[in-house]
Order: C-alpha cells, then sequence, then structure tokens
C-alpha cells in the first residue's frame, strides 16, 4: 500500500438481509475511503445501514456486492487490528476497571502469550490510558462504582489498550447525558489527537461528527447510499465554545438540511 492509498476502501458495497423468503436491501453500493490517521464521522438518518457499514469493514459481515479493502488486501473475514466501541460499555461487572481495560491483552495475539509473564508492562499501558482520561483513582473500582461517563472512558480504554489501527465507534456516548457526551468529545479528541489511530464514528449528532470529524458522510435512506462527503475544515484542537461559533453552526445546519433532504 503506497502513502497515497486510503486504509479502508469501499466501493459500490452492497448487503441484504435475507430472512426466509423476505429480503431487504440494507445497504446500496456505498463507495468512500478512510485515509490512514484519519476520522471521519457517518451520519444520516434512523435504519439508513450506517452500521452496517462498520459491519462490513470489520468483517463481521460479508457483503452481498461490491468491494471492501483494508490496507490494500479485500475483506473476507474478521480482521485484525481492530478496536470498537459501542453505545453500552459492555464491561465486565466482575472485573475492576482495570481488568476490564487490560481483557483485549488476555485474547489478542501477540499479547495473548506474554500477558502473564509480561504483566506489569501491561498494567504500566493500561494506567497511561486511565490517567489519560481521567480514571487512574478509579482503576480498582468495579463498573457499578463509576458513573455512565467513566463506563464509557473505561470502554474506550480496552479499544484501545491493543494499539488497534482502527477504532471503530458505533453511537458511543449515544446513551449519556449532553453534558457528559461533550466532555467525553474532548476525551476522545485528545485520545485520537496523541495516538493518531484511524477512527471510523457512527453518530446521530450532527454537532459531535463536526467537531471530531475530519470529514462526515451523509447517507440516504435505506437502502443506504453515501450522497454527500463534507470535508470539515475547522482547527484542531477543537473546542465546545467553538460549536457556538457561525462557521461550525453553518457546517451542522449543512448536514441537517441535507438529512432532511432525505427524509421527503
Amino acid at each position: 500500500m503506497t502513502a497515497t492509498e486510503p486504509l479502508v476502501r469501499l466501493n459500490k458495497a452492497s448487503l441484504t438481509y435475507r430472512m426466509g423468503k423476505e429480503t431487504t436491501l440494507a445497504l446500496a453500493d456505498a463507495t468512500f475511503s478512510i485515509g490512514k490517521g484519519e476520522f471521519v464521522a457517518v451520519v444520516g438518518p434512523s435504519g439508513c445501514g450506517k452500521s452496517t457499514i462498520m459491519k462490513l469493514v470489520t468483517g463481521l459481515l460479508p457483503a452481498t456486492s461490491g468491494e471492501i479493502e483494508v490496507a490494500g488486501k479485500k475483506v473476507t473475514a474478521p480482521i485484525k487490528g481492530v478496536g470498537m466501541a459501542f453505545q453500552n460499555p459492555t464491561l465486565m461487572p466482575w472485573r475492576r476497571t482495570i481488568d476490564n481495560v487490560l481483557l483485549p491483552m488476555e485474547v489478542v495475539e501477540p499479547h495473548k502469550r506474554r500477558f502473564r509473564s509480561n504483566r506489569a508492562e501491561y498494567v504500566e499501558r493500561a494506567m497511561k490510558l486511565l490517567t489519560t482520561v481521567g480514571l487512574a483513582d478509579f482503576a480498582d473500582k468495579y463498573p457499578w462504582q463509576l458513573s455512565g461517563g467513566m463506563q464509557q472512558r473505561s470502554n474506550l480504554c480496552r479499544a484501545l489498550i491493543h494499539e488497534p489501527e482502527i477504532l471503530m465507534l458505533d453511537e458511543p456516548f449515544g446513551a449519556l447525558d449532553a453534558f457528559t457526551r461533550e466532555e467525553l468529545w474532548g476525551v476522545m479528541q485528545a485520545l485520537w489527537l496523541e495516538k493518531r489511530f484511524t477512527a471510523a464514528l457512527v453518530t446521530h449528532d450532527l454537532r459531535e461528527a463536526v467537531y471530531l470529524a475530519d470529514t462526515v458522510y451523509v447517507m440516504s435512506r435505506r437502502p443506504g447510499r453515501i450522497v454527500m462527503a463534507r470535508p470539515i475544515d475547522l482547527p484542531r484542537p477543537r473546542t465546545l465554545a467553538m460549536t457556538f461559533e457561525p462557521r461550525f453552526v453553518d457546517i451542522v445546519h449543512e448536514l441537517r438540511d441535507r438529512i432532511h433532504e432525505e427524509h421527503q
């Protein structure tokens, strides 16, 4: 793969769900790419196939037609080197925060074979991440002792502990209150600026998309197609104060107007 080629590429990717004799075209001819180290967001009407794109890119579902490539290789099975964070943190209630964060190191190669003999090294790595997100003092707490925002911070640390090349974020802040959600935008941005992983965010929150992304892709209603690619040419690091500035607000309205067209 050359420096000019995208890390992730979808070329006319389609997916049809089959249930008995019935078929549903969920995604139709989706074409877009994600550059190495780029942060993209995918927005659109409910049920348009945003999460389906994530499943195709990670190889959790095979495309019905079209091609999906990661690092120049066609995706035909679940791929390695991916971190994932969802709307619900899915932390194991019987494990402390530090142990939840360390879980991927126990199951993902090559860390799995090194984990027991090098545990101190991995604990140090986990503590650095927890410090970055402000949870160092909660490493020994259980999920039920943490707020929703703290649980989601732990979830992000777990998704990043094995230093994935790609991070897939499926509505990771959707279940949180507005104040906590906005606080975690800053946490997410700080992690990305430090690690420079490639990230794809699915969200219904247009302010969130504009705050975090380099490019926002707008999808049509089902069957989902990419109908707009909007580069976000705002300086980083971005702040909450910026979200009230005319330039930021104009981009949000532009995206909202395009999605509204898809509802009509």
